[in-house]
């Protein structure tokens, strides 16, 4: 039996979302480092903030979703968020700067798990819910792989970090169109 149609368009949020993240997680702390002069303090609580912030609002987004405010809503708000301000990096001057984008990267993040996570839910009954689960974790470590491979191709093509960072915006852009046009 095939999945429901909203799990599938989950899990290619997922995977979008995912090939735009690690487009820029993996480079972030060369980018800090040899382009910004930050320091591995800085480098520290850069990261330090923004898996804080996710996980915090995480709590947050899951109490706004059982008091009645709707799961799309929330998860455009954070996929919109988070796609926005990856590619912001590349005009970063300094350090706080990347730090501020992180944060708001991470807020979208805490946004859009706990909804997603009830929607793809309610998408199935509780005997299909670990198939569905299963479809959306590895839709979303697809994304993990391919969005690593696709800028270390885009380094080896020439490109600088910055244009990586900037590039990150097509699956971005793909990540909210899904959600627009595919959640209900």
């Amino acid at each position: 039996m095939p999945l429901p149609r909203v799990v599938v368009v989950l899990g290619a949020i997922s995977f979008a979302n995912d090939a735009a993240s690690e487009m820029i997680t993996p480079l972030l702390p060369v980018f800090l480092v040899t382009a910004l002069g930050a320091g591995p303090a800085a480098v520290g609580l850069v990261e330090g903030v923004a898996e804080a912030t996710a996980s915090l609002l995480k709590l947050v987004a899951g109490r706004l979703a059982d008091r009645g405010v709707a799961a799309r809503s929330l998860m455009l708000g954070g996929y919109g968020l988070s796609n926005a301000a990856r590619p912001a990096i590349a005009l970063a001057a300094g350090w706080p700067f990347v730090l501020a984008l992180r944060f708001l990267d991470r807020v979208g993040k805490g946004l859009r798990t706990a909804p997603r996570d009830a929607l793809l839910a309610s998408a199935v009954g509780a005997g299909e819910r670990g198939r569905a689960f299963g479809f959306q974790r590895a839709m979303d470590h697809a994304g993990a792989m391919l969005g690593p491979l696709a800028a270390a191709a885009l380094l080896a093509a020439g490109f600088d970090l910055r244009s990586v960072f900037v590039l990150s915006i097509v699956p971005g852009l793909a990540v909210v169109m899904l959600v627009v046009f595919g959640v209900p």
